[in-house]
């Protein structure tokens, strides 16, 4: 399977790595970190060079409870390292749901649109189609400020994975290539401990929808709720457990804070998986 971006097609034969870049103040793992753009910068690469295959940059959180941000503040955050890094060679990808971000954020030389949102601004499904870089669609329960108020499903896995597929076909009916679209079941976004669980378990049924498949689930509060880890750092070695099991699922993209620890993993329970 390939996954078609605005000017590249990548290879998913093997699980790519999605780096982290929260040029934010109060992301829930390094905000304020790299709210300087240099320091964005400077992050960007890094990852890069520990062998990120994307850089994913963010100027607004999403954590539980965020507030919004304004549009000259987003671009202000983000539009400065999505130009550098992409004039280094990176593959960017501009995570956000405002088309306006999304479109100078492309002409930057951004390659991906992450949506949270799945695309439901019309405006930028408009965006999208003219522009056609790849594209992913996540769900999420509610918003960052709601989504963890006592989130309930019929059936977590089925609800996702109808909602996935009812928005890949209505972005590919609006004119959006199949080949762009890849797919998320936001991990994380909306879910309980055995949502997000039951999610995971079950990453080859979201492959099954024919679209490469992306897992954000670093560092993330399920893990800590788990492993009994209250910072997030300490959460890595089960992040990269979590991306070798999916890896051997079938997932494309996991995205990660600590690119080497996930990327190791990955190619480790890959390699075991395919000598048996």
């Amino acid at each position: 399977m390939t996954w078609s971006l605005k000017t590249r097609t990548l290879s998913v034969e093997r699980m790519l790595v999605m780096g982290v870049v929260n040029a934010t103040p109060d992301s829930f793992s390094d905000g304020g970190a790299f709210l300087d753009p240099s320091g964005a910068i400077a992050h960007g690469r890094r990852l890069v060079n520990e062998g990120a295959d994307i850089i994913d940059i963010g100027g607004e959180s999403s954590r539980p409870g965020a507030e919004p941000v304004g549009l000259e503040e987003e671009l202000a955050r983000t539009i400065p390292v999505v130009e550098r890094l992409a004039a280094d060679g990176a593959v960017v990808s501009i995570d956000t749901t405002k088309s306006e971000v999304a479109r100078v954020a492309i002409a930057a030389g951004a390659e991906i649109v992450n949506d949270i949102t799945a695309l439901s601004d019309p405006a930028m499904v408009s965006l999208c189609r003219r522009e056609q870089p790849g594209v992913v669609l996540m769900h999420m329960r509610g918003t960052p400020r709601t989504m963890q108020a006592d989130p309930r499903y019929d059936d977590v896995v089925e609800d996702v994975a109808l909602f996935l597929a009812e928005r890949a076909a209505s972005v590919v009916e609006a004119g959006i290539d199949p080949s762009r679209i890849c797919l998320d079941p936001g991990i994380g976004f909306g879910k309980t401990v055995d949502h997000n669980l039951a999610l995971l378990a079950a990453t080859a049924r979201f492959v099954d929808l024919g679209y490469p498949v992306l897992v954000g689930a670093s560092r993330k509060r399920f893990l800590g709720e788990i492993l009994g880890r209250e910072l997030p750092e300490e959460r890595d070695a089960g992040t990269a457990g979590v991306a070798a099991v999916v890896a051997t699922l079938g997932a494309a993209v996991f995205r990660a804070h600590n690119v080497p620890a996930v990327r190791d993993a990955a190619l480790i329970a890959t390699a075991i998986v395919r000598h048996g």
